[in-house]
């Protein structure tokens, strides 16, 4: 089998990529598999790492403010476009997989112009624009969420869940190398904030401005901070001399060990994230960027509150509220149960082998067909 993946941006879209990419390998040992991202974003680094070649395009995002960037942006999509073909008809793969981000729009694009068999894997319960657009000639569409036939042809959707890191969708951690691995209290309780791949500055904003309420109540934080905002971080633990309880992650490398260990979770509502969490079943409170295209985050965190299998507290308050928010969380074992237990109950297993069974049927398809003519 050989497939092109393309996307990224962030590990909301890495990660799943991986994922599928592993389970193609799993099944099929000897399949090629080759990635596109783009230039100067996180896919450029994690997925050689991950052990996969990748090509990146010189595609950018548009952005939002008014910016002499966005004159070029015409231009690198062009670029783009002619790069991804070619790399295309280089490669010749069996089927070509978008995972969103940047790089997807325009390789999914000349893979459907060149008579390419492509999946879209739509992460979010509210598809972006570019997903809309790429899933009128997508051959089919893998989903986490019910209802997305408002958006997409229900005659190409499939539904699948979200693809999500085997270390974490089936966690062998114990809870005692965990607390070792973090240098942590077994006997304190632990709370784990994540602000996604490359941070949330409103979650890191409160907890610095609450650093204190941690260090109060002897309550232990593993807490990822992204890349920009990490030395701020331990800056402020420093000088708040709280090192014992607040242990700070520019990116935590072993998630699994900190779910393993975390009684509480503060986190995005990003797609994967999402998916995680619902494996992972602890009660969490979910923040919602409102920097993203449809304010997908905010439904995507309503699809689990409305089953009571979170909290959500909206970015504008979370300087306010979430420590009282937390607080009341912490102190109340019944609502953490009744979340965990909601929780775990969204929890959709075995998503990339699902995905990879559809790849199987529309190479077996497309086999089938140009056989009979």
């Amino acid at each position: 089998m050989k497939a092109i993946i393309s996307g990224g941006g962030t590990g909301g879209h890495i990660f799943p990529a991986l994922a599928i990419a592993n389970a193609i390998k799993d099944r099929y040992p000897e399949s090629d598999i080759l990635f596109i991202g783009a230039i100067g974003k996180m896919e450029m680094e994690k997925v050689p790492a991950a052990g996969y070649p990748i090509e990146g395009l010189p595609i950018v995002g548009l952005q939002r403010k008014l910016t002499l960037k966005n004159l070029a942006l015409p231009f690198k999509l062009i670029k783009s476009q002619l790069k991804a073909k070619k790399l295309i008809k280089q490669f010749n793969p069996d089927i070509v997989i978008g995972v969103g981000g940047y790089a997807s729009a325009p390789t999914l694009k000349m893979a459907t112009k060149l008579g390419y068999s492509t999946i879209l894997q739509e992460q979010n319960s509210y598809p972006g624009l570019t997903n809309k657009m790429l899933a009128q000639k997508a051959t089919k569409i893998c989903v986490a969420y019910d209802g997305l036939e408002r958006f997409f042809p229900k005659e190409k959707i499939v539904f699948t869940g979200n693809p999500v890191r085997k270390s974490i969708e089936y966690i062998n951690s114990s809870k005692e190398e965990s607390y070792e691995y973090f240098n942590l209290n077994s006997s304190k309780k632990t709370i784990l904030s994540v602000g996604g791949s490359l941070g949330a500055y409103t979650i890191n904003e409160a907890i610095t401005n609450n650093i204190n309420f941690f260090k109060d109540n002897d309550i232990q934080l593993i807490w990822q901070t992204g890349k920009g905002y990490y030395q701020i971080a331990v800056d402020a633990v420093k000088r708040a001399n709280a090192e014992e309880n607040i242990k700070v992650f520019e990116f935590i490398s072993f998630m699994d060990k900190a779910y393993t260990i975390a009684d509480c979770i503060i986190s995005r509502a990003g797609a994967i994230a999402i998916s995680e969490l619902c494996l992972v079943g602890k009660p969490t409170i979910l923040i919602p960027s409102p920097n993203v295209s449809e304010d997908h985050q905010t439904k995507n965190a309503m699809a689990l509150v409305n089953k009571g299998a979170a909290i959500m507290v909206a970015d504008k308050d979370a300087n306010t509220t979430l420590i009282a928010t937390l607080t009341e969380l912490i102190n109340d074992k019944t609502k953490q149960e009744t979340l965990s237990q909601a929780c775990r109950a969204m929890g959709v297993r075995d998503a990339a082998n699902k995905i990879v069974n559809e790849i199987e049927t529309i190479i077996k398809t497309k086999i089938k067909n140009s056989l009979v003519k």
